[in-house]
């Protein structure tokens, strides 16, 4: 993939950032509530869209663009209150601009009727007395005489950090003086002593008195881009003046400047899109957009380092050369510094994916006669985008059940006394080398009774089934099951948790549903930070060697050959008074060799259980480059990857969910290891 350079394709990645922001704002304002700062926010987005739109070519985005921002032009006049009709008819033009912009790239064509059905919607919601098109003049004549003026009086002291973000604030004051008459003087104040100036800091303020015949909103569209961290102050002479009797309008180019030199004439403009195009790249602290495929390869040469690393130490350490301790230790350090870095450049805030839900929410809960309220927290929590990527379609499901099947309809949560609306949760949280996300609603809660009879009737268990609480919820998990009675566009067709399930599991994750009757579900996701690099703990086996994430180890025991035959044969060992089972991967995994005398068992946390691993040795943390077990390996699920060793051998890494289900099969064999430990984890 080639890097952005072309400004229509630099255009086209502002506007899906833009129209993120719209869907945003939008979600966020409430009718009836002070929102001036939100609608401020929204019209300078759409009026970004529509300019940038009409320099790039994007006309019909433009025009279409055009009837939004009149609309949110008067909303922020005062001549129009924000209603929810307004609200939806801003999502349906953020929709339909998204549409324009997807067929100009070669995606499905866009109905004309479509768009101007939400441009008749708009312009119906402007009163009658107010033009639903502005048509500015040319400002390149004085005012005529006997056109009312009025003369504004302006303090402008911008942010410090102006010019850093690519702003020339000289622009912003000729396109004040385009607005008519005008003196400019500097205001300098504020300029601290020379050794105490940051080169690139905008100290000048600047007192502007202005007469023209444009309206208060034509001023404020100047500063449209530099209010935030800004003084502004406007204020209107309420004694309108004729054109006679107003000052000589004064070209933008030679308004008097104090400290730029009054009368200098002004350098040439580049081209109006190049000029966009170089706001936008100039900022020191703008983020640099680098091609998906680049950061992957970086990431894949990081690990193909890390081994190689690997490689270099065992190869030292067989050599025994003092001279070489040093440099493979500095050696170390530096990759490992390396690897965090580059790590660090995937990372992403989970925040972003959980406003997309924002939306979602909105909507299917008005097509269901619902009252939902969506409450994010930790969305400053980062993640790979790589899980980010495969976690969106978990997510999508999640909430939509909880919208379908667990929130109630308003009347009916009135009749139970609760608040009439309903809240969705999404949070996340660090947890040691996890993140932990949770899903949870204030909702009717799991029906154990429904869940159970359905899979009998789906015969996906036996009616006489003596079944746990905790393995009635797991019930939902199988494939095929549904508790919806009708097939809807929202659920009801069996495919569901199951496949939640595999996609979360996919991701070496962990799933947990609770819930209780009449008081919500929540459901909790344990993820990794990464899919890339680990840190794992290196077992062995005779000559097989093993890895399991460094994140799911509790600690390590000793099994002497003695205790392997205490409680009547079962798989389970008393540690400081809690029995806990474990599993002989030895056996399981059926390699040759007599066990050692004494043996290792790496206990291991997997879904609020804790489950032994019996090994012959541990042999340590181990920096783990996670590889692929190609196509031909998809079907073996007690491992989710392997990686290579310094000395060129492949180690399995360990999934410890397949390893569960693995001993769920074999039954007796392995002496009811995963009853044992459902029966420690409620003592």
């Amino acid at each position: 993939m080639k890097p952005t350079s072309s400004p229509t394709e630099t255009y086209l990645i502002e506007a899906e950032e833009l129209l993120s922001q719209v869907e945003e704002i939008a979600l966020d304002i409430q009718p009836g509530v002070d929102s001036t700062e939100a609608v401020n926010r929204l019209f300078r987005v759409f009026h970004t869209i529509k300019g940038s739109g009409s320099m790039f070519g994007f006309t019909a985005v433009a025009d279409f663009t055009h009837h939004v921002e009149t609309v949110l032009d008067q909303v922020r006049g005062g001549s129009l209150a924000i209603t929810a009709e307004m609200i939806e008819q801003v999502l349906a033009a953020r929709d339909h601009i998204a549409a324009l912009l997807a067929a100009s790239q070669g995606g499905e064509a866009v109905a004309p009727q479509d768009g101007e059905r939400i441009a008749a919607a708009f312009r119906a919601l402007v009163p009658a007395a107010v033009p639903a098109v502005r048509v500015e003049a040319p400002r390149e004549a004085p005012p005529q005489p006997g056109t009312a003026l009025h003369t504004y009086s302006i303090f402008f002291r911008p942010n410090l950090n102006l010019m850093m973000a690519g702003t020339d604030p000289m622009s912003l004051l000729d396109e004040i003086g385009a607005l008519g008459s005008c003196t400019i003087v500097a205001d300098i104040g504020a300029v601290p002593a020379l050794e105490k100036i940051q080169a690139d800091g905008c100290y000048l303020a600047w007192r502007i008195s202005l007469t023209t015949d444009e309206g208060l909103s034509a001023i404020k569209d100047v500063f449209l881009f530099v209010e935030d961290g800004a003084e502004l102050r406007i204020e209107v002479d309420p004694v309108p003046v004729t054109g006679s009797g107003a000052l000589e309008a004064v070209p933008a180019a030679v308004c008097s400047t104090a400290g730029q030199g009054a009368g200098k004439p002004a350098e040439a403009e580049p081209a109006a899109a190049d000029k966009l195009v170089a706001r936008m790249n100039s900022s020191k602290s703008a983020p640099v957009r680098v091609a998906a495929e680049r950061l992957d390869l970086l990431v894949n040469l990081v690990g193909e380092l890390v081994m190689t690393h690997s490689r270099i130490a065992q190869v030292a350490a067989r050599a025994n050369v003092a001279s070489l301790s040093t440099p493979v230790e500095d050696l170390e350090r530096i990759v490992q510094t390396l690897r965090d870095a580059v790590l660090g450049i995937r990372m992403m805030p989970i925040g972003a994916t959980f406003n997309r839900f924002k939306r979602l929410v909105h909507d299917l809960s008005a097509e269901l006669g619902k009252e939902i309220d969506l409450q994010i927290d930790g969305g400053e929590t980062e993640l790979d985008k790589t899980v980010l990527d495969q976690l969106g379609d978990s997510l999508v499901h999640l909430v939509r059940n909880c919208i379908d099947h667990a929130i109630e309809p308003p009347e009916e949560r009135v009749r139970m006394g609760k608040p009439r609306r309903g809240v969705i949760r999404l949070a996340a949280s660090h947890a040691g080398a996890q993140v932990v996300v949770t899903i949870q609603d204030d909702g009717r809660g799991l029906p154990l009774d429904m869940i159970r009879a359905k899979a009998i009737e789906k015969k996906l268990i036996a009616p006489d089934a003596v079944l746990s609480e905790k393995e009635i919820v797991n019930l939902i998990f199988l494939p095929g099951f549904s508790t919806a009675k009708t097939v809807t566009s929202v659920s009801g067709r069996g495919v569901g948790m199951d496949v939640v399930r595999r996609q979360i599991e996919a991701l070496r994750g962990t799933i947990k549903v609770t819930s209780g009757q009449g008081g919500g579900t929540s459901v909790t996701l344990g993820l990794p930070l990464t899919l890339a690099i680990i840190e794992g703990q290196l077992l062995e086996i005779g000559v097989d060697q093993f890895i399991v994430p460094m994140s799911a180890v509790a600690e390590n025991v000793e099994l002497e050959a003695a205790q392997r035959f205490r409680n009547n044969g079962r798989n389970v060992i008393a540690v400081r008074g809690e029995q806990v089972p474990y599993i002989r991967l030895r056996d399981l995994f059926e390699i040759r060799g007599g066990a050692p005398e004494i043996e290792k068992i790496v206990i291991v946390n997997h879904e609020g259980r804790r489950v032994g691993l019996v090994v012959d040795r541990v042999l340590g943390s181990h920096q783990t480059v996670i590889q692929s077990l190609g196509r031909y390996y998809r079907q073996i699920e007690v491992a989710s990857g392997a990686t290579i060793m310094g000395d060129g051998r492949v180690a399995l890494i360990l999934d410890l969910a397949g390893l569960v289900r693995s001993v769920e099969r074999t039954g007796p064999d392995l002496n009811g290891v995963l009853e044992a430990a459902d029966r420690s984890a409620t003592c």
